[in-house]
């Protein structure tokens, strides 16, 4: 089992919407974030005189579903923050509409520092594909003592950590089937049986599997080649995204095939894109050599627990987040 952690979150102002922070117990780091419309409480906050590595996240104009994230580093964050809000005809970037900040509580962070995690995030960020990174190439900052490099391997871990807890995603580790089967993974994953759905109108199957709660189609499986539903709205713009990203692609057999696993929000955002219109993919899954549907299959796996008593399990994985509003 994952160990658990303990996240501590501060509502600055006493409302969700405003300047938040969070620490992870036994971590030097410090997290702040906010929305642009309090850039001005924010930049005040004394971590943003401290030396930190920063993000900018903003919607993409050209694709609904993924965000732009400008990835930077300063010594002075606040005046960088300043500079990022002017317009962009002087040097200012208009896309941003949150920031996040992170620094060291023990104010321990160099440049030499902030520079090396800043060129891992962006490298990290740019493969993992969660999001577009408008960052240019970044420069490989290596040249920290082993040590450095050790601590520096701790801090990333840390804030890959936390960032998805106050709502950023686009550094959250991925177990794809194909890497969980053959455990790159450092952490243990989740997996499920394997699922299969027919193409409609097609002797062609596509696979599924979820690994840690995510619901993915596995690389080979085929879909429609078109959206073939009547509806604008939906699943259509997932379909069409996809086929830009070339994560779907013609298999030459007026099918599309799946270039690599790709993770979906649920079981019918998949079975809609392979059919081409919307489908329930709690019915249309089935459970690979069974007749069990994927919503059969989730209530055995309920009606297994009966009324068993809760097991105190001391590696359970335990998210402790304590608001505090003084």
């Amino acid at each position: 089992m994952n160990q658990g952690r303990s996240i501590r979150l501060f509502l600055v102002d006493g409302t969700p919407h405003g300047l938040l922070t969070a620490e992870i117990m036994n971590w030097t780091g410090h997290v702040l974030t906010g929305p642009r419309s309090k850039l001005a409480e924010l930049i005040q906050r004394p971590e943003c005189g401290r030396t930190g590595v920063y993000f900018l996240v903003g919607p993409d104009p050209d694709n609904s579903l993924r965000s732009l994230v400008y990835i930077g580093e300063s010594d002075d964050v606040a005046r960088r923050l300043k500079e990022h809000n002017r317009p962009e005809e002087q040097g200012g970037k208009d896309f941003w509409e949150k920031a996040c900040l992170v620094t060291s509580k023990d104010q321990n962070l160099t440049k030499s520092h902030v520079k090396h995690l800043e060129s891992r995030l962006i490298g990290i960020t740019k493969q993992l594909g969660y999001c577009k990174v408008i960052n240019g190439t970044g420069h490989d900052y290596g040249g920290l003592p082993e040590s450095d490099l050790a601590d520096m391997a701790f801090f990333l871990e840390q804030i890959r950590t936390v960032l998805p807890v106050v709502g950023f995603d686009f550094l959250r580790e991925q177990n794809k089937p194909s890497s969980s089967a053959t455990t790159v993974s450092k952490q243990p994953v989740n997996l499920s049986p394997r699922f299969v759905t027919q193409v409609p109108k097609h002797n062609e199957q596509a696979i599924a599997q979820e690994v840690d709660g995510v619901f993915f189609v596995l690389k080979g499986s085929k879909a429609r080649d078109a959206w073939k539903g009547l509806e604008e709205g939906g699943y259509r713009p997932l379909f069409n995204q996809l086929l830009a990203d070339a994560v779907l692609q013609p298999d030459g057999n007026g099918l599309m095939v799946f270039t690599d696993d790709q993770a979906f929000s649920s079981p019918s955002a998949a079975a809609a894109v392979i059919s081409g219109r919307s489908a329930n993919g709690r019915k249309v899954w089935i459970v690979e050599n069974t007749a069990q549907s994927y919503a059969e299959w989730q209530n055995q796996q309920l009606s297994q627990l009966g009324d068993e008593q809760p097991v105190n399990n001391t590696n359970a994985i335990v998210t402790n987040l304590e608001v505090t509003d003084d």
